[in-house]
């Protein structure tokens, strides 16, 4: 098991979410993301998705969730704070649960049809 870094100061964890994280927020200690979504199936798959990348990373979020969105909260327990591992898991999830296909290449995105909804993006109204 590798040892863990040293915590981050909170006020560079502040200009650090500021700079890297910007939907991310840091609240008594840990680093924080709300992601809504569109309902029930929605809130699984998100759950699921920041689960293996949370096992694959060996390092594991504290996630509460109900009918429309997942709260995702990121802390080092062993280094007693916040540390480089869980900004990097933080990019991890925003890079693949935020990942917007119909911005880029082939892909066109889930339709904006409320029964196909997934994601509510960043932006997005109801």
């Amino acid at each position: 098991m590798k040892q863990s870094a040293p915590p981050i100061e909170p006020a560079a964890v502040l200009v650090r979410l500021a700079a890297e994280l910007p939907h991310w927020t840091y609240e008594n200690g840990w680093i924080r993301r709300r992601i809504r979504t569109s309902g029930w199936k929605s809130t699984l798959m998100v759950i699921n998705t920041v689960g293996h990348l949370a096992e694959a990373a060996w390092h594991h979020p504290d996630l509460a969730a109900s009918y429309a969105f997942v709260v995702i909260k990121l802390q080092t327990h062993s280094a007693g704070g916040i540390t480089d591992l869980d900004f990097a898991l933080a990019r991890k999830i925003e890079e693949v649960v935020c990942w917007q296909p119909a911005q880029e290449g082939l892909f066109e995105g889930t339709p904006t049809d409320p029964r196909f909804r997934y994601i509510k993006y960043e932006g997005e109204t109801d």
